[in-house]
């Protein structure tokens, strides 16, 4: 069971899968800084400076801690219960991103794939051969 365990995780396309996901989600944490400290700044610039990070729609008001005279907590904190729409728009844009830039690897290896499948000669079927040995043989007798 051992020896089977080590075949199968040790194929070359397991190890290969592997990669690819260790290297996608790293490319997932670039793509996401890219976004949100890169492009969503200018971006809230330009549609008259939005910040994206501080969009939101509250739906409860935090409440800090409150202490009487005698330093007695009579209210204790509140958290904000708030819909954080700019974070969900940030996160949007990121993922079109990511689909956008997968799509177009894929489209690139699935195209280079086709060109070595079209430069490589088909074989002719083993039947083909052999009728092609025999005509020559009838053609030289």
């Amino acid at each position: 069971m051992l020896k089977e365990f080590k075949e199968f995780a040790f194929k070359g396309n397991l190890v290969d899968m592997a990669v690819g996901i260790i290297i996608g989600g790293a490319f997932a944490t670039v793509v996401k800084s890219l976004v949100s400290d890169v492009f969503m700044p200018p971006l809230g610039q330009v549609l008259g400076k939005v910040d994206f990070t501080k969009m939101k729609y509250v739906l409860q008001e935090g409440v800090a801690e409150v202490k009487n005279a005698a330093g007695e907590v009579t209210t204790a904190a509140v958290p904000e219960v708030a819909v954080n729409y700019g974070a969900f728009i940030t996160e949007l844009i990121s993922f079109l991103m990511l689909a956008l830039v997968v799509f177009i690897v894929i489209k690139k290896v699935l195209g280079a794939m086709q060109k070595k499948e079209e430069e490589a000669p088909a074989e002719p079927p083993k039947q083909e051969v052999l009728l092609e040995e025999i005509r020559d043989l009838l053609k030289k007798s």
